[in-house]
């Protein structure tokens, strides 16, 4: 199956209310986990790289890695672009193949990060690529976007219609208590303000750093209207703390595949229960 568009994949969620994971890779180990994942649970699934992936692994390593992924599964994949701040780096990846970008000018006034949201979707719709931007600022680290929680602000539901109604966009990031990075403390959503966004605006929700929010608070978020869900950190952590494992047990392995092998393995499982409580599996 070739590469699917985020505009096309969350439509199906919306219709039948459930979540897409959006899961961070940067390796080859990671995109076959999550790939893996999505065809053990019939389920769409939208592979992102970050402006720290890419720069770590390469725009054509990546491109190349996900496409060849989605070819052979029987189920969508897309292929995302996760908090593009460049302009010129979100064109990159269009032009590299993806099928989905984020711009984030979420650290400008609303003025010009409508802005510079619209500059971009005006030559990703031409091309047929889909688009997501962010209202509100998340507090917390990302690649290259770091937002001290003095910076951080919700998003205003009124900011919100009108955001999406001069962008143009097809997936709208908010704001309303999730943190990027590992939480200290247990997060708390403030699921009345996206109820209200979710009422005011007619495109998909998008929830970032999702990764440690608990699991009645995810459910509460997807029947308020969330359709994509970002999950990085767990599963670095996942990844990372299985390869510490088998180095622990047998120190004198330097075989690559006998360590990197067993972390595909329990982060598949790990994407697989993030399919799942999204209620996205089955649904491919």
């Amino acid at each position: 199956m070739s590469l699917e568009t985020l505009a096309n994949v969350l439509a199906e969620a919306e219709k039948k209310n459930y979540a897409v994971g959006a899961f961070n890779a940067n390796n080859l180990e990671i995109v076959q986990a999550i790939v893996g994942a999505a065809e053990k649970q019939n389920s769409p699934v939208i592979v992102q790289a970050s402006q720290g992936a890419i720069k770590y692994a390469g725009l054509e390593q990546i491109t190349a890695m996900v496409r060849t992924a989605a070819m052979a599964a029987s189920v969508p994949v897309v292929l995302h672009l996760d908090h593009g701040t460049d302009f010129d780096q979100v064109m990159r990846c269009i032009c590299a193949g993806f099928t989905s970008v984020m711009i984030d000018a979420s650290a400008f006034l609303l003025e010009e990060n409508i802005a510079r949201v619209r500059k971009v979707v005006e030559v990703a719709r031409a091309v047929g690529v889909s688009v997501e931007a962010e209202l509100g600022r998340i507090s917390g680290t990302e690649e290259h976007v770091s937002v001290s929680k003095k910076e951080a602000f919700f998003t205003d539901p009124d900011e919100a219609t009108r955001f999406v109604e001069e962008t143009g966009v097809d997936a709208l990031a908010v704001s309303i208590g999730t943190a990027h990075g590992p939480y200290k403390g247990e997060p708390k959503l403030d699921l009345e303000r996206l109820a209200k966004i979710k009422a005011q605006v007619t495109v998909p929700i998008v929830l970032h750093g999702a990764s440690g929010v608990p699991d009645a608070a995810i459910r509460a978020a997807i029947q308020r209207g969330v359709r994509k869900i970002n999950i990085d950190t767990d599963l670095r952590q996942t990844f990372t703390a299985r390869m510490r494992e088998v180095m622990a047990e047998k120190p004198s392995e330097y075989d690559p595949r006998k360590i990197l092998g067993p972390a595909r393995e329990v982060l598949q499982q790990a994407v697989e229960k993030k399919m799942v409580l999204f209620g996205s599996s089955g649904q491919a």
